[in-house]
């Protein structure tokens, strides 16, 4: 802004769920918190389970081995701070935090784009060339497709974060939203914004469009593939396969769409709150309880893992009552 008066910012307030009553938010607390748990939880059964058993040890368990992980650093990135906003109104966040918060928003949410459109590739592969699977998606070809899911996120995340941030911010350095996302603190600039509103807009249509692209193309030539199976009970099977995702795919894009691509006339802070709770808290506690009941492996691991651990401490109970006696 020039020949204007601007200051350096150094600190944000997050202005979350402010203003609802304290009660209200000592609610939405708790609610959050068990959600939070929740997440932890069964992402991190997730990567046990289908890291500790061998049975399990396929690439569409590597691939949600990569998921899980992925939504534990997108809690971790957003939940504690809200939390922390609600319990014990801790609303400042450092200029650097702010930065970083929204770095790692963007890094994990594009890496779940491209992430969601490799684990469709997989099951393409594994339904139309189910004799030719072992070969296509050997483990090195499984690396290969992991990093490439993960890589895109860097890129995107350092330009939108860095550009965003190299601008001056002045008058109040409030965040009308629970974390740094973009939108809300585009707002406080005080410069000309048009040419990174464009870049921001064409990325994110480019971020999003193309994955959803590629899932529309693998589950046409999947869909195509079990009409053409003779069997009813074929075809259950084939589409059992891949219904978890296609349930997790749905969840994402749905809210993330609603979110970033309505008319501003009807994008209010509040309803935008409120839409952003469903892809940030939500949807990753959804997943892994998606994917353990309607995946009978995933189901039958955990029973195994379960008594593995509960037959271990027996035992070791057991021998431990011999010895006294």
């Amino acid at each position: 802004m020039a020949g204007g008066n601007w200051t350096r910012v150094s600190e944000f307030t997050l202005m979350s769920f402010s203003s609802l009553p304290t009660e209200i938010q000592s609610l939405l607390f708790l609610v959050f918190l068990i959600i939070y748990l929740v997440t932890l939880m069964g992402n991190g059964l997730i990567l046990l389970v289908t890291w500790a058993d061998p049975m399990l040890h396929s690439p569409m368990y590597f691939f949600l081995r990569n998921l899980s992980f992925l939504e534990i650093g997108f809690n971790l990135v957003i939940v504690p701070k809200m939390l922390g906003t609600l319990i014990a109104q801790d609303t400042i966040i450092s200029f650097l935090g702010c930065a970083t918060q929204m770095y790692f928003f963007f890094f994990f949410g594009v890496s779940e784009c491209f992430l969601l459109a490799t684990m469709a590739y997989d099951r393409y592969v594994a339904i139309c060339n189910p004799l030719h699977y072992p070969v296509i998606m050997s483990t090195r070809t499984c690396a290969k497709l992991a990093a490439a899911s993960w890589f895109p996120g860097v890129p995107v995340a350092t330009v939108q974060t860095t550009w965003l941030f190299s601008f001056p911010f002045c008058g109040t350095n409030e965040v009308n939203h629970f974390f740094c996302d973009s939108p809300p603190v585009l707002r406080l600039v005080c410069a000309d914004t048009a040419l990174f509103e464009v870049y921001a807009i064409v990325g994110t249509i480019l971020v999003v469009m193309l994955p959803c692209l590629l899932i529309l193309c693998s589950y046409t030539r999947i869909a195509a593939a079990i009409l053409k199976i003779p069997s009813a009970k074929g075809k259950h099977k084939a589409f059992s396969t891949c219904s978890s995702h296609l349930l997790v795919v749905s969840l994402f894009y749905v809210s993330s769409s609603l979110t970033y691509f309505r008319p501003k006339s009807n994008n209010s802070p509040e309803s935008k709150k409120v839409l952003s709770l469903s892809y940030t808290v939500v949807t990753p506690m959804l997943n892994p309880i998606i994917y353990s009941l309607r995946n009978y492996e995933v189901k039958n691991a955990l029973s195994r893992t379960f008594h593995k651990v509960l037959g271990g401490r027996n035992y070791r109970n057991s021998t431990a009552i011999l010895r006294h006696n």
